[in-house]
Order: structure tokens, then C-alpha cells, then sequence
């Protein structure tokens, strides 16, 4: 079943800026950017990143703000402040051994680096690769991991896959099911999280009176590290 797999994605595998690299701190970025965000949507601001910030010492020199502001559009913005520390460990101390040690990285992050960049033998299972092996009961290796990725997000889909195209089809003892909608996450418009992301939309501008601003908002934004105040004023992180 794994020979079907890598043949298949050999002639179908997706290419992205980020799979032409094994650079650890490129692959970081990508993954951090396409957590609960479209790969279309990722690529433009990932080239755009990367003209900005080639190293992980170039984004350390680079103030939080500045991360904060490129990161605007993205959504879940406190990735963007997460990837601003871990590039000043690195810049400071170097890759660590374990890559959860970094700020914002989990277990999944850390393992897609690991497998990507530094060629460890490790699976990284994330939602797409997790869903081809329930479904087709296999085991795969550490190689199979980008092609899982794709199997997953172009033909296993979540809730009707192309069992048509899957080139694990004849082997799968899932072929042919359909399975329930996820749940749908909450609706941006009218929400808090809309509210937030507003409120910090005004003050990346520029530094904003507290009184013409959600105070609500800002005091979600300033627990999670994305703003500060003081003496009225809310601004950016230094």
C-alpha cells in the first residue's frame, strides 16, 4: 500500500515553495501559517514573509510589532507572536534537541520539522494523515508523510472521498463510505473573535485611545501578549 501511495504522489504530489527547501526555519514558518488556514491563502504571505525575513535571525531583529502587522489577514494572530519568540531562541541558542522546547510549537509542528527539514525518521500526523490511515487501516512510514498530506486533503476528503482517484482504493476497506459534516466552526461575522481581530487591525495602524476601542477586545488581546497599554493608550508590543 505505501509503494501505491509514494508512486501516486510522485506523479500528483502538490508543489509548494516550501517542500523545495529543508531548511528548518522554512519549514517552521509554512507550518505555523498553515495551522487552520487554506494552503491558497498561505502561499502569497509565505513568499511575502520570506522577502522579509529570509532567517530566523533576520525575524528575531524584527520587532514583535513588525511580525504582528505581516501577519495581518492571516487570522489566530498570536501565531505570528509565538513565531516571533521561537525565532529569537533560535537566534539566541540555537535549534533545540527537542522542538517543543520552541514557543507556540507542539507536538505536531515539532515532528514536521523534524521529518521535513531535519530528516528524522518521524510520522507527522496531522488531521489529513491521521483520516488515511483510520480509513485504510495501514501503518504508513516516516517517507509517506507529504504524500498522506495530500492524499488526505485533495482525495480522502473528510466527508466525501474520491474513492474513484485514490490510487489506495482496491485496498481500502473504507471504499465506497460517506461520512458525516464536521462540526462548522462558529461564524466570524458578529463574533468575538471578529472583534478582536478589528480591534487589532486599528491599533497595527497605530497606537489607539483605550476609550475608542473594545475594551473587551483589547483586554482579550493584551492577555494573549498581541497589545499593551499605557496611559491610555493601546499599542503593539515593543
Amino acid at each position: 500500500m505505501e509503494a501505491l501511495l509514494l508512486g501516486w504522489f510522485a506523479a500528483n504530489g502538490r508543489d509548494l515553495p516550501w517542500r523545495r527547501t529543508r531548511d528548518p526555519y522554512a519549514i517552521l514558518v509554512s507550518e505555523v501559517m498553515l495551522q487552520q488556514t487554506q494552503v491558497e491563502r498561505v502561499i502569497p504571505r509565505y513568499l511575502a514573509w520570506f522577502e522579509r525575513w529570509p532567517t530566523a535571525e533576520a525575524l528575531a531583529a524584527a520587532s514583535p510589532a513588525d511580525a504582528i502587522r505581516a501577519w495581518q489577514g492571516l487570522g489566530y494572530n498570536r501565531r505570528a507572536l509565538n513565531l516571533h519568540r521561537a525565532a529569537c531562541h533560535v537566534a539566541a541558542h540555537g535549534w533545540p534537541e527537542d522542538l517543543t522546547d520552541l514557543p507556540g510549537v507542539g507536538r505536531y509542528t515539532a515532528d514536521a520539522v523534524s521529518s521535513f527539514a531535519l530528516g528524522r525518521p518521524v510520522l507527522p500526523v496531522d488531521t489529513n494523515v491521521r483520516r488515511v490511515q483510520e480509513r485504510t487501516g495501514h501503518s504508513f512510514g516516516p517517507e509517506s508523510g507529504q504524500a498522506l498530506m495530500d492524499l488526505g486533503a485533495t482525495i480522502c476528503l473528510a466527508r466525501v472521498p474520491r474513492c474513484g482517484s485514490c490510487p489506495l482504493a482496491d485496498a481500502c476497506p473504507s471504499r465506497g463510505r460517506r461520512y458525516q459534516p464536521l462540526r462548522k466552526q462558529s461564524r466570524f461575522e458578529g463574533s468575538f473573535r471578529q472583534r478582536r481581530a478589528e480591534t487589532l487591525r486599528l491599533v497595527a495602524a497605530g497606537a489607539r485611545s483605550l476609550a475608542d476601542l473594545d475594551a473587551e477586545a483589547v483586554a482579550a488581546l493584551e492577555r494573549d501578549g498581541l497589545v499593551r497599554q499605557a496611559d491610555g493608550l493601546v499599542a503593539l508590543p515593543a
